[in-house]
């Protein structure tokens, strides 16, 4: 090698650049620039020393990010000279421990096309093998114990590598190169079928499991993050035996189906939706349910849309393909207890639920349940995010001074540690309401600590004193702590996600939220930044007849409601005659304020509404009154209710002049699809002139949308609409979810206490209703 033409060259590669197949890539990369020196994983990513002529070299590290590996997201390439050594070669170095940890994990990943290719090819050594995979697929987050990301710091360090796979492993033209997950059936993981009582089942497991589901078995599967339980979907009775057991009355499940064709059989896929759900990710997609889908109706009950999703392991593959028909795939727990991920919770938890486990001995380091996503304007509108994304960070423009955790609130809880410009949002955990979803709190707090090297200096909690959350927050010691107000977190999340500092109109609907004031807000007017807020306006605030009760009883808000409006001349109602007897109980209550605080809620609105359509007058999950609405909306009808401004302060009045717009319409006959349909137009009609008002006085001219309320995309897609015809910048939620209802606490959350907190203006991105720092 001329060494007058030579430098040399320390390389650092930052972001997503360990388990993603980046060191093959490299020394392939190094190879066809001819190029000598090494590359290696250590805490912080990726380092290479490369070395040989300039333009080579220029060469070089402009590839590194324009053809980098198609799971590497290469958030930064810095380089720096270095003395040449003249060693030939080019190596892949042992990886580097220390401190100072930044080096990212990869999410989970859905088995490659050319895995997939081995596992039907009878002639591979990895045929019908369902723990194949290689480095651009394969489990990832769920299986990794420590970093830098190496077999030994994963769960597969359990499975020592057979001649074959070792030969793969250390063949830098194989693409098992360095992949870390690597085996095959003389060396890794193994499959096994065992009954409830753990008792072995002869015969191949797959071939028992399909069986068993074919006789309309539930049948217990572990899957990437978790237990899965598992039924036929066309089976009515077997779908009824699952609810049963897992005491979960009506919300909807699941549906795995085998592939894209089978998917189309089920559910109408847009072409945006497509990459959605044969991508990587895998995520389930909310998507409009076929009228001939071959599914059990109390799949979804009463829903238009199904949430489908596709295979992403070589397991669930091989049970689809053999099986020949879409399954139920619902997590595997109880009911408000967090996904079950090892094996002997699994036989304690699961053995009353499932007839039987399709198991396997490769540990399960993190639990990741399935994420859920709709695509809303050829974009992802994220509901839960979860396996496949997480944990990936957010990324935002501007640095976190010191590092912070944010606890998040209560239900549909993630949490979220954020240090330089990076938020890592957790796994979804689930309501904090028991103990067991209460450890799977404070467990990803600290691996996710160990992982990424945070040690949080600010730790932010919601508002409301009896979330588990925020007493975790307050138990902590030699930190700050900061009470951040929940719908300004909303606001703020939606911020942090689109990547602007602010200061905005905020549009916050929700269910319930703990206001600065002590009083509960849900449908709210701000003018907010990541710092701070103001109130600037606010649907009416109307009694939550019982507390809890009226959310479980969406009856009672339309008891509020008309008892606002009409007082004791009552029209003659169809939800008045379902509750003669007890109507005179609730509206007492409400007028002595007795157990019924005032809320602001919109969730609450569209449950009034929903009881005075005969659609919801209980509900057995978040947000069913609000869900039932707009599936009933007309998608035909055009018109919306017109709201007049009766006041100084926007968004005032507009909840009692729709109900009234609805019992006139109820009166007069109109059908409640049509009835549906104009509310839901009347509110976004609210909204957007709501938020005129306020340009008027802030010159504000972006709005951002955010709240469980904003999972509704007939109303999301109505407001986007009108602000972009009045001028404005609408900002919604794209990588992490907007939030969701909220549901009755098993606790105490009321009365407030004397003196309420105040919102100390620290928000951080967090996922769910949990964004920043929201429930």
């Amino acid at each position: 090698m001329d060494q007058v033409s030579v430098a040399r060259l320390h390389v650092r590669v930052e972001g997503i650049v360990q388990g993603v197949g980046f060191r093959p890539f490299v020394h392939a990369l190094a190879a066809e620039h001819r190029l000598a020196g090494f590359v290696g994983n250590d805490t912080g990513g990726v380092f290479v020393e490369i070395e040989g002529a300039g333009p080579r070299l220029a060469a070089f590290v402009a590839d590194l990010r324009r053809r980098a590996p198609a799971l590497a997201q290469v958030e930064r390439v810095t380089t720096e000279p270095v003395v040449p050594t003249g060693q030939p070669g080019f190596v892949i170095v042992t990886s580097v421990t220390g401190a100072g940890r930044t080096a990212l994990i990869s999410p989970d990943t859905a088995t490659c096309p050319d895995c997939l290719a081995e596992l039907s090819d009878p002639a591979d050594r990895r045929h019908g093998y369902p723990f194949t995979n290689c480095t651009n697929c394969g489990p990832r987050f769920t299986i990794v114990t420590d970093v830098p990301y190496d077999r030994r710091a994963t769960t597969m360090a359990a499975f020592p590598l057979c001649p074959d796979c070792a030969a793969e492993y250390a063949d830098p033209t194989n693409r098992r190169f360095h992949a870390e997950p690597v085996c095959c059936p003389a060396c890794g993981p193994t499959l096994r079928l065992v009954t409830a009582g753990g008792d072995p089942v002869p015969g191949p497991p797959l071939d028992g499991a399909v069986r068993w589901l074919r006789d309309g078995r539930v049948v217990a599967l572990k899957g990437l993050g978790g237990y899965h339980l598992a039924v036929r979907a066309d089976d009515e009775q077997a779908v009824a035996t699952l609810r049963a057991r897992k005491h979960r009355e009506e919300k909807p499940f699941a549906v795995m189906a085998a592939d894209l064709p089978a998917a189309r059989a089920l559910v109408d896929v847009a072409p945006a939706a497509v990459p959605v759900l044969t991508g990587a990710r895998r995520p389930v997609v909310l998507l409009p349910r076929r009228p001939d889908a071959p599914v059990a109706a109390s799949v979804a009950p009463d829903n238009r849309d199904l949430g489908v999703m596709l295979p992403y392991t070589p397991l669930h593959q091989l049970l689809l393909g053999r099986l020949g028909m879409p399954i139920v795939l619902t997590s595997g727990n109880v009911s408000d207890e967090p996904i079950v991920h090892r094996d002997d919770d699994a036989r304690a938890r699961l053995a009353g639920i499932a007839d039987g486990f399709l198991t396997h001995d490769r540990r399960i380091h993190v639990r990741a349940d399935d994420s859920v996503v709709r695509v809303f304007r050829g974009r992802e509108l994220p509901v839960r995010r979860s396996r496949g994304y997480v944990p990936a960070p957010v990324t935002v423009p501007w640095r976190f001074d010191r590092p912070v955790l944010a606890c998040g609130a209560e239900l549909k809880n993630t949490f979220c540690l954020a240090k330089g410009r990076r938020a890592f949002l957790s796994h979804h955990i689930g309501d904090l309401e028991n103990y067991e979803t209460l450890r799977a709190f404070t467990d990803g707090i600290e691996h996710f600590g160990r992982l990424f090297d945070i040690r949080p200096q600010v730790v932010a909690h919601d508002l409301h004193p009896e979330y588990l959350s925020t007493k975790y927050a307050l138990r902590r010691e030699g930190i700050e702590l900061v009470g951040v107000q929940h719908h300004h977190a909303h606001i703020a999340a939606c911020l942090a996600d689109n990547g602007e500092p602010g200061p905005v109109l905020g549009v916050a609907f929700d269910g319930l939220g703990y206001g600065s004031d002590g009083t509960l807000w849900g449908g709210e007017l701000l003018v907010a930044d990541l710092a701070g807020f103001q109130r600037v306006g606010h649907l009416d605030a109307v009694p939550l007849p019982g507390g809890p009760a009226a959310i479980r009883e969406p009856w009672r808000m339309a008891a509020a409601y008309l008892d606002a409006l009409y007082g004791d001349a009552l029209p003659d109602l169809p939800v008045l005659r379902r509750h003669e007897r007890r109507w005179p109980a609730v509206v007492a209550l409400a007028r002595s304020g007795l157990n019924s605080p005032r809320t602001s809620s919109v969730g609450r609105l569209f449950d009034a509404v929903s009881a005075l359509l005969d659609l919801r007058d209980h509900v057995s999950y978040e947000g069913q009154a609000a869900i039932a609405l707009e599936q009933r909306a007309d998608r035909d009808e055009r018109g919306g209710y017109r709201v007049e401004a009766s006041g100084p302060v926007p968004l005032a009045d507009v909840g009692r002049q729709l109900v009234g717009h609805v019992v006139d319409d109820l009166l007069a006959g109109v059908d409640p699809g049509r009835i549906a349909a104009r509310f839901h137009y009347g509110l976004a009609d609210a909204v957007v002139r709501a938020a005129a008002a306020a340009r008027d006085s802030t010159g504000l001219t972006s709005v951002a949308l955010s709240g469980g309320v904003f999972q509704n995309v007939l109303l999301l897609d109505r407001v986007v609409s009108g602000l972009e015809a009045t001028g404005f910048r609408p900002l919604v939620h794209s990588r992490v979810p907007r939030t969701t209802p909220a549901s009755p606490s098993a606790r105490p959350w009321w009365p407030p206490p004397a003196t309420p907190p105040v919102d100390q203006g620290v928000c951080v991105g967090n996922q769910g209703r949990r964004q920043t720092q929201t429930s």
